[in-house]
């Protein structure tokens, strides 16, 4: 293979870019992860969802001003910009964004919102780029691209098995005004682990619903769901409370229990209409599973480096961790691991690049599965040599630690995705012996 194939090549104008990324995370994101959690420190309660630190907005700007804004905008989507100033600096492909991605990963409270490159807002933000109206593209399009404002993905539910979205229930309910002989729609349920619902800059929820209908698609399997555009803050989209993840409630973007109680819609706030909930929902899921995966990496690399640092500054038994049998083990574990996780993410990545998602489909189930075990060892070996320590405050490894092991269930359950790397190779192998002409015994 030579070095311009190569899954880690960068194209210069890319290496350039990327060496301004990692220079603005190390640099200006991180030594600000202390002002952050000094800020959210001073508050308490309902507090803390209200107020954003100023450390994130000073961010923004400089990423700005070095040309770091809205790299994750995909290259066939370019040209579906509604203000093509608002594109990345340099166009990348999904491979050349996972590496990015991995530098964002290291600091990931506030380096990707700092690049506008953040979920949920990314996948929304693509959704709107492909799908969206031109009066969505105006109301949320646009200010998303700008960071003006955030938004949230309403998709999973407390009472129901979310990991297979046929058994959602959230209902929208189709009817005629009999007054004005208009369409409208009533949207009702309740969503939780709905991401950025109590940030104070949002101003749009996507909202995975079940039509309420006798239309064909509606009968179908995965014709019953469409995903609506809800404006937020809304008197009829509630926040019952907010969710934790092991104890960190990562206020003020965090996670939030939401009620949808009889949401009044039009037929300008549907995307894509009736029925298409499931094609949205899927053309969404696939870079950000890669995002998340490259940003992981990032994050577990970081980790493994504080593990080299203390294996080096600690001493037992009369020498230095890293001289003991045990840690040189983990040390080597972990580098092994870190290797897999970012070649197997950016073979995916570049054959999302070649062949698209949906064709891709069965090897970005297979990194969805793979990359947060494989990063999460590394982590946990990371909190081992800390010793007590790794288990504190005094180190982000606890809270990397917590955030990986979510990482698991996010965006679908790993016994979900096994179970469609099964039926993917079982398909493939019976198109294989249906190609193949009958044996005569």
């Amino acid at each position: 293979m030579t070095s311009d194939s190569s899954l880690e090549y960068l194209r210069p104008e890319v290496a350039a870019l990327k060496r301004k990324v990692d220079a603005f995370v190390e640099n200006e994101c991180i030594p600000a992860e202390q002002e952050f959690e000094a800020f959210m420190a001073d508050r308490h309660g309902p507090d803390r969802w209200t107020a954003i630190p100023p450390c994130l907005e000073r961010l923004k700007e400089r990423a700005k001003q070095l040309g770091l804004w809205n790299l994750f905008v995909p290259q066939h989507l370019i040209d579906k910009l509604p203000d093509p100033s608002l594109g990345p600096s340099v166009p990348l492909t999904y491979r050349e964004y996972g590496i990015v991605c991995e530098s964002l990963g290291r600091c990931p409270d506030l380096a990707p919102q700092a690049c506008n490159s953040s979920a949920p807002d990314t996948g929304n933000m693509e959704v709107l780029l492909e799908f969206g109206t031109p009066q969505q593209k105006q109301k949320y399009l646009l200010p998303l691209l700008r960071g003006d404002i955030r938004s949230c993905f309403l998709m999973t539910e407390p009472a129901v098995a979310s990991s297979d979205p046929t058994n959602l229930e959230t209902a929208l309910e189709k009817h005629i005004n009999t007054t004005t002989g208009q369409v409208e729609y009533t949207l009702r349920g309740r969503k939780w682990w709905s991401t950025g619902a109590m940030d104070p800059r949002c101003r749009l929820a996507l909202v995975v619903a079940r039509m309420q209908s006798s239309s064909s698609n509606a009968a179908s399997r995965h014709g019953a769901h469409t995903i609506v555009a809800v404006p937020m803050p809304h008197p009829q989209v509630k926040p019952e409370r907010a969710l934790t993840v092991m104890g960190y409630d990562d206020a003020p973007f965090g996670h939030a229990q939401v009620l949808l109680d009889n949401v009044k819609l039009t037929p300008e706030d549907l995307i894509l209409g009736e029925g298409s909930g499931f094609r949205v929902s899927q053309a969404r899921l696939g870079p950000g599973r890669i995002h998340h995966c490259m940003r992981a990496i990032g994050m577990a690399t970081r980790c493994y480096e504080l593990m080299i640092r203390r294996s080096m500054e600690r001493t037992t038994f009369g020498k230095p961790l890293w001289q003991h049998g045990g840690c040189q083990e983990q040390i080597a574990d972990s580098v092994v691991d870190l290797h897999a996780a970012r070649l197997l993410t950016l073979s995916v990545a570049a054959a999302m690049d070649s062949v698209g998602a949906q064709k891709a489909r069965d090897r970005i189930a297979v990194i969805k599965v793979a990359v947060p075990e494989l990063c999460y060892r590394v982590i946990d070996r990371a909190v081992q040599v800390h010793g007590g320590a790794g288990l504190s405050q005094d180190f982000i490894l606890a809270k990397a630690l917590a955030g990986l092991r979510s990482l698991r269930i996010a965006d679908g359950p790993d016994s979900v995705h096994r179970r469609t790397i099964a039926l993917l190779e079982i398909k493939k192998e019976m198109n294989k012996r249906k190609s193949q002409p009958k044996s005569h015994l």
